[in-house]
């Protein structure tokens, strides 16, 4: 179970998150949605740790998440990819999902394989001469490599093209299917989200504006009027 708990977040002044309460079973699937600035990276870096809430609570697997001690957070089962294709691109795929799992089991490379025939085609090739997409399956099987219970995604499909980004949520609905991790996922291609995700969250200037099951907010006839 992940549990955030009326979690509200500051940069000095500006209140980035208020009030925001959110209990996640294992293996469910939420996107976040919400213009730039409401507050989305914000809730996940709460979530990893890396900034600290000022009010509230997160908890997993019913223990704190202790600010300022990601690496820890990643051993207990949560893995963080951030916007843009993060890849050692001097480095072959395969050596970039082996340093991404050193502390880990160093045989789910095998795994990870599988799951990307992609990667495993183009194993020896430089991360940085593959696609914007390629690179963020690479990215992906490298959070994958710390076998983690919860995977956080911030915007995968930036800058990828529409056919791109449905082989990138379906990928990420197979790594769910197929080892039952949890997704998070913040998004502005709010339709090809909603067609992975299981519940949705929308922000806007920090404050939760729905929360709700995904198939209810995709029913919706005014959608973009929550934005």
């Amino acid at each position: 179970m992940l549990e955030i708990d009326h979690i509200k977040a500051r940069y000095g002044t500006l209140t980035a998150l208020h009030d925001v309460s959110i209990a996640l079973k294992p293996g469910a699937r939420l996107g976040v949605f919400g213009h730039n600035g409401a507050g989305k990276t914000t809730l996940l870096r709460c979530i990893m740790g890396a900034h600290a809430p000022a009010e509230g609570q997160i908890r997993f697997q019913g223990e704190e998440v202790p600010p300022g001690r990601v690496p820890e957070t990643v051993r207990r089962g949560i893995a963080f990819v951030p916007q843009g294709h993060n890849v050692f691109p001097n480095l072959s795929v395969e050596r970039n999902l082996h340093i991404s799992g050193l502390l880990f089991d160093q045989n789910f490379v095998r795994e990870v394989l599988k799951l990307f025939p992609v990667l495993d085609e183009r194993r020896s090739q430089r991360a940085g001469s593959m696609s914007g997409g390629e690179q963020q399956m690479l990215a992906l099987g490298m959070a994958l490599m710390t076998q983690p219970k919860w995977l956080l995604l911030d915007e995968p499909s930036t800058g990828l093209a529409p056919v791109i980004v449905r082989n990138v949520m379906a990928q990420m609905l197979k790594v769910s299917e197929a080892f039952g991790t949890g997704l998070i996922i913040v998004e502005q291609n709010v339709p090809a989200t909603l067609k992975v995700v299981d519940q949705a969250l929308i922000l806007k200037s920090g404050r939760p504006v729905f929360q709700g099951e995904a198939r209810e907010l995709a029913e919706k006839p005014d959608l973009w009027e929550w934005f």
